[in-house]
C-alpha cells in the first residue's frame, strides 16, 4: 500500500515523485511504461536526432488521417522513458507569454495567473546566467546558455535583426518578442532532463518506489474513489493500491486514454468498447491542441551545416573528442540554438508566431535521413495559439494499443492564414544580407510555391507537429473541464491529473517548462491537502 501512485515518469511525474517523497512521511510509487533512461543519446544534447528514430524510448504515435492535411497520418514523437519527453526533446527552455496564464485565470482557474505561477517556475529552476525578477537559482532544473553555437545560428540572429526584429536577451523575461539564442535544459554540457533534475536525487529514498516497463492499464475504483492502479509488466498484470491519491501524469495522450480505459469520460466513447462506465465526464480527450510547424529550408554553400555527409567526417571526429574530453563542441548543441517570437501583423497584441532555426536540412522528424546528407539550414515557424482543436479517443479496448489521435489541424481557416504569413516571414528573414555567403537555392517550399493558394496547399501536404500536444484533460469550471483548478478530477475522489493535458489552452511556446511548473504547483496542492 502506497500513499500516492503516480502514473507516468515524465516531466511532471519525476518532479511529483521528488516533492511527494521529500519529507519521508508518504510512501510514493512511480509507474513508467518505458525503460529507464540509460541511452547515451539521452545524455548527449545533440542525441535528439537518433532519439527521434528510437522505438524503445519514443512512443512514436501516429494520428488518424487528418482531413484538412491531405488525409495524412502524422507522426507524433513522445518520450517513453524516465523523464518522458524531457529526455528526447530539443531542451529549449521557454515558458510562454504572461498573457497565456492570465488567460487561464480569466477562464475561472483561480490561482493560475502569471503572477501566481511565476514563483513555481523559479522554484524548480537553477538559471546559470543569473537570478533576477523572472529567473530563479537553487532549483534542481538547470537552465544554461549554449556551450556551442553554429555560425549559421548567428547568421539567423543577424538576419532577423536586418528584417526589423529586435534582439531580446531572455525570451522568459520582461520582453518575449524578439530574436536571440535559446536557453536550454543542460548542465555541464549534458542534457538536464526532468529525470536527471528531480528523480536522480530522490530515487534512493526508502519511501519512493520506481517501477519501469510498467504500462498502466486502468485506474481501480471503489465507487467513485480511485484506490489504485493496475499495470502490465512482462505480460503479467499487477495491482498497486493508494491510500491517498492516484495521480495521472502520462501527458496529453496517455492520461485521457487511461481515463477512458478506466470508464471515466464520455459514455459514447466508452461503452462501445465494452468498458463499464464509472463516471460520465464529457471533456475527457477533447480540447486537444498542438502547435503545427511550417518550414523554409535552403541549401547551404559554406558547409557550416550539421550533416551526415562523409565530407564532414573530420568535423564529426573533432566534435566527438571535444565532447568526450571537455563536454564542448557541436555535440553539446541542442540543434535548435536560436529563435524568435514575432507577430503576423503589427496589430497583434502579443507575438503569435514562434521561430526555431536549425542549421540542418528538414528531415521529417529524422525519419528520412537522406536530406541530412546534404548541406542546408531550416527556419521553422509555428502558430502559437491555434483555434483548431482535436480529440483523443480509444481505437479499441486493448490498453496496450495506442489511442486514436485526431489533431484536426487547420479546421479553422485562421490557423492556415497565419501559417501562410509565417512562410512569407521566414523567407523574408532568410533573404537578408547576413545569409548571403551561405545561401543556395530554396529547397522547401521551393521556388514554384509563391501564391497564397500554392503556399496553403503546400502547408496542408507538408506541415508537421512541433511536439506540443496539450489540453485533453483541461482544467476549468465549465461543463467540459476534466479537472478543477486544484487538478482534481471532477466528480471523483482520490484522483488528479498533473501534466500538460490540464492546460485549458496551449501556451505561446515550448511546453516542457510549463509542464514542470504545473507539477510544482500541483505537488504543493497535494501536500497541502494531506497536511
Amino acid at each position: 500500500m502506497y500513499d500516492y501512485i503516480i502514473v507516468g515518469g515524465g516531466s511532471a511525474g519525476c518532479l511529483l515523485a521528488n516533492r511527494l517523497s521529500a519529507d519521508g512521511r508518504h510512501k510514493v510509487c512511480l509507474l513508467e511504461a518505458g525503460p529507464a533512461d540509460r541511452s547515451p543519446f539521452i545524455k548527449v544534447p545533440s542525441g535528439v536526432i537518433p532519439l527521434m528514430r528510437s522505438k524503445v524510448y519514443n512512443w512514436q504515435f501516429w494520428t488518424a488521417p487528418e482531413p484538412h492535411m491531405a488525409q495524412r497520418r502524422m507522426l507524433w514523437p513522445r518520450g517513453r522513458t524516465l523523464g518522458g519527453s524531457s529526455s528526447i526533446n530539443a531542451q529549449v527552455y521557454i515558458r510562454g507569454h504572461a498573457w497565456d496564464y492570465d488567460h487561464w485565470a480569466s477562464l475561472g482557474n483561480t490561482g493560475w495567473g502569471y503572477a501566481d505561477v511565476l514563483p513555481y517556475f523559479k522554484k524548480s529552476q537553477n538559471c546559470e546566467p543569473g537570478a533576477d525578477a523572472y529567473n530563479g537559482q537553487g532549483g534542481e532544473l538547470n537552465v544554461a546558455a549554449l556551450r556551442s553555437t553554429n555560425p549559421l545560428s548567428h547568421a539567423f540572429v543577424a538576419a532577423a535583426q536586418q528584417a526589423g526584429i529586435k534582439p531580446t536577451a531572455d525570451f522568459n523575461g520582461a520582453q518575449q518578442e524578439g530574436v536571440g539564442f535559446y536557453r536550454v535544459f543542460q548542465q555541464g554540457g549534458e542534457r538536464c532532463s526532468n529525470a536527471r533534475a528531480f528523480l536522480r536525487p530522490a530515487e534512493s529514498r526508502p519511501n519512493l518506489t520506481v517501477i519501469t516497463d510498467a504500462h498502466a492499464t486502468r485506474v481501480l475504483f471503489e465507487g467513485t474513489r480511485a484506490v489504485g492502479v493496475r499495470y502490465s509488466k512482462k505480460g503479467q498484470l499487477h495491482d498497486v493500491r493508494a491510500a491517498r491519491e492516484v495521480i495521472l501524469s502520462g501527458g496529453a495522450i496517455n492520461s485521457p486514454q487511461l481515463l477512458l480505459l478506466s470508464g471515466v469520460g464520455p459514455a459514447e466513447e466508452i461503452r462501445p468498447h465494452g468498458i463499464e462506465l464509472v463516471h460520465e465526464l464529457p471533456g475527457v480527450g477533447k480540447n486537444l491542441q498542438d502547435h503545427l510547424d511550417v518550414v523554409v529550408s535552403v541549401r547551404e554553400k559554406t558547409h557550416h551545416a550539421v550533416t551526415l555527409n562523409p565530407m564532414s567526417l573530420w568535423n564529426s571526429i573533432k566534435a566527438l573528442f571535444q565532447y568526450i574530453f571537455g563536454r564542448r563542441g557541436m555535440l553539446t548543441s541542442n540543434v535548435a540554438e536560436s529563435g524568435a517570437f514575432i507577430k503576423t501583423a503589427p496589430s497583434e497584441p502579443i507575438p503569435d508566431l514562434q521561430v526555431h532555426f536549425v542549421p540542418l536540412a528538414f528531415s521529417d522528424h529524422a525519419q528520412n535521413l537522406v536530406p541530412l546528407f546534404g548541406y542546408a539550414y531550416t527556419i521553422m515557424l509555428c502558430n502559437l495559439r491555434p483555434r483548431s482543436t482535436g480529440q483523443i479517443t480509444l481505437e479499441r479496448a486493448d490498453p496496450l494499443a495506442p489511442p486514436r489521435i485526431h489533431a484536426n489541424y487547420l479546421a479553422d481557416d485562421d490557423d492556415l492564414r497565419r501559417l501562410v504569413i509565417a512562410i512569407r516571414k521566414g523567407r523574408e528573414i532568410l533573404s537578408q544580407a547576413a545569409f548571403a555567403p551561405h545561401r543556395g537555392e530554396e529547397l522547401m517550399p521551393g521556388p514554384g510555391v509563391q501564391t497564397d493558394e500554392q503556399i496553403a496547399d503546400w502547408i496542408r501536404k507538408n506541415a508537421e507537429t512541433i511536439y506540443h500536444p496539450v489540453g485533453t484533460c483541461k482544467m476549468g469550471v465549465d461543463d467540459m473541464a476534466v479537472v478543477d483548478p486544484q487538478l482534481r478530477v471532477r466528480g471523483l475522489q482520490g484522483l488528479r491529473v498533473v501534466d500538460a493535458s490540464v492546460m485549458p489552452t496551449v501556451v505561446g511556446g515550448n511546453t516542457n517548462a510549463p509542464t514542470t511548473m504545473i507539477a510544482e504547483k500541483g505537488a504543493e496542492m497535494i501536500l497541502a491537502d494531506a497536511a
